[in-house]
């Protein structure tokens, strides 16, 4: 009997040894592809989207088949299944979970508010807003300098930092050739504030859209925890670049001009009766998503019906503005999910939320600071949707093991990503916009003045953000 035993206990532990090596090939080729992606986002030979699609169909192929031999595994990481299910469209108000795989509720959100920003900048409504503006403060360079940072702040919130930059740079240059002030401080602090309005809300800032919908947050659970942090720092963020800008811009401004020589922001509007449509939509999108907690409408179906209704009201446009939208920004998403799903699938994600919590040996404070500088640290040279898609996870495990609030490390993730991407040209998408911008007019943006000015922001803006983070919840 016992010679029996000790035959099929043989066998079972062959098994789970055959099992374990499959594992850890399948961790090595999930890295592998991992840091291969990352590199090539950071080197640009290939567009992002190629990138990423490509290593996904790697994961697909070789994590998945060759490694795991699991074809479950496949299925978890597409997630297609979610898309039919009725938690997708409407939650009743309930907290959704945290998804693996592929966020589809993240890229249709963003889809339908792609669709409708195009339908805005159609009919002039941001360069109108731009102008009326300026005409508010008479044309005066200081307090067209401040609001321009709230405007675009503001603006971040609830629209693509990128389409934010683009508009607030252009109409910038513009207005520098008209009262002769130099343009590059000026963008400069529209770009840091815009990354910074995007860390405000849920929708805001791509990263944050990752994690709200990921682990169940809504638009009021990141207004009055991230969006509380970030209304503060702007107020030091405007003073800081008031000091180390005023002289800058004021010298050789114009002081005086004939105000019939300002431009008519009513010529910015192509379009009166779309430019109060997508007036109308615009609000009705910040309403749905402001109360999108208690109406139970998940962001998904408010980005369906946003970019429906948009398309509605372009009429004859509709075909133009699809053929407008970012296609290339989805798949970009589509196939980093995937990436992230293989890491996920094979437990290294689970390896790293275990390295960080031994590091900070369960200590809520210097685990906060870890993840909080990691964070911003590696977003000033890396893409930070990745990043966060990456943490995710690693923040869900530790919550669990740690028992720490998971909440704390969301917003703790959320603002180190979403400001530590101003830091550098390269850390986010609206530095490389505003400062492209810029060049296309002669006005060039060189890393040394770049890092000069907005590191040292980053840095004020990390540390409040820890700090408040110590104060509220700890």
């Amino acid at each position: 009997m016992t010679a029996g035993r000790f035959e099929q206990k043989r066998p079972r532990e062959q098994t789970e040894r055959i099992k374990r090596k499959r594992q850890m090939i399948a961790q090595i080729l999930a890295v592998v592809i991992f840091l291969a992606m990352f590199i090539l986002i950071i080197t640009e030979v290939f567009e992002r989207h190629i990138v990423t699609l490509g290593c996904a169909l790697l994961s697909l192929v070789l994590v998945f088949g060759l490694g795991l031999h699991s074809m479950d595994a496949v299925i978890r990481t597409l997630n297609v299944q979610s898309i039919f299910t009725p938690g997708f469209w409407y939650t009743a108000g309930q907290a959704g979970e945290a998804s693996a795989g592929i966020n589809w509720e993240t890229i249709i959100f963003i889809a339908g508010m792609m669709i409708m920003v195009e339908g805005m900048a159609r009919v002039g409504f941001f360069r109108w807003l731009c102008m009326r503006i300026a005409g508010l403060v008479h044309y005066q360079v200081i307090p067209i300098f401040i609001t321009f940072m709230v405007l675009s702040f503001g603006l971040a919130m609830f629209i693509d930092s990128i389409t934010v930059i683009l508009f607030l740079a252009a109409v910038t240059i513009e207005l520098s050739q008209l009262l002769k002030f130099q343009p590059i401080p000026m963008i400069l602090a529209e770009i840091f504030c815009a990354n910074l309005g995007g860390s405000a809300t849920m929708c805001g800032d791509p990263p944050n859209i990752i994690i709200g919908t990921s682990l169940g947050f809504s638009f009021a659970d990141f207004i009055t925890n991230t969006g509380l942090i970030a209304l503060i720092s702007l107020v030091a963020v405007v003073i800081y670049f008031y000091v180390v800008f005023k002289k800058e811009l004021l010298k050789g401004a114009v002081t005086e001009r004939d105000p019939s020589a300002y431009p008519d922001p009513r010529e910015a509007i192509t379009s009166r009766k779309g430019f109060a449509a997508s007036t109308v939509i615009f609000l009705c999108a910040v309403v749905l998503l402001v109360t999108h907690a208690q109406t139970g409408l998940t962001v998904s179906f408010i980005g369906v019906l946003i970019g429906a209704v948009t398309l509605l009201a372009a009429g004859k446009d509709a075909v133009t503005l699809l053929k407008r939208v970012d296609y290339k920004t989805l798949l970009f998403f589509i196939g980093l999910f995937v990436v992230v799903g293989s890491l996920e699938e094979t437990g290294i994600l689970n390896v790293l939320a275990g390295v960080i919590g031994t590091i900070s040996g369960g200590d809520v404070r210097l685990m906060i600071a870890i993840i909080i500088w990691l964070s911003a640290i590696a977003s000033a040279f890396i893409d930070n949707i990745p990043f966060a898609a990456t943490m995710i996870p690693v923040i869900s495990n530790l919550s669990a093991a740690q028992g720490v609030d998971l909440s704390i490390l969301a917003w703790t993730l959320a603002l180190g990503t979403d400001i530590g991407g101003s830091a550098t040209p390269i850390g986010a998408s609206a530095n490389v916009v505003g400062i492209a911008t810029a060049a296309k007019e002669g006005h060039m943006i060189r890393w040394g003045k770049y890092c000069r000015y907005m590191a040292p922001a980053t840095v004020i803006v990390v540390v409040i953000s820890m700090v408040m983070i110590y104060v509220r919840y700890l």
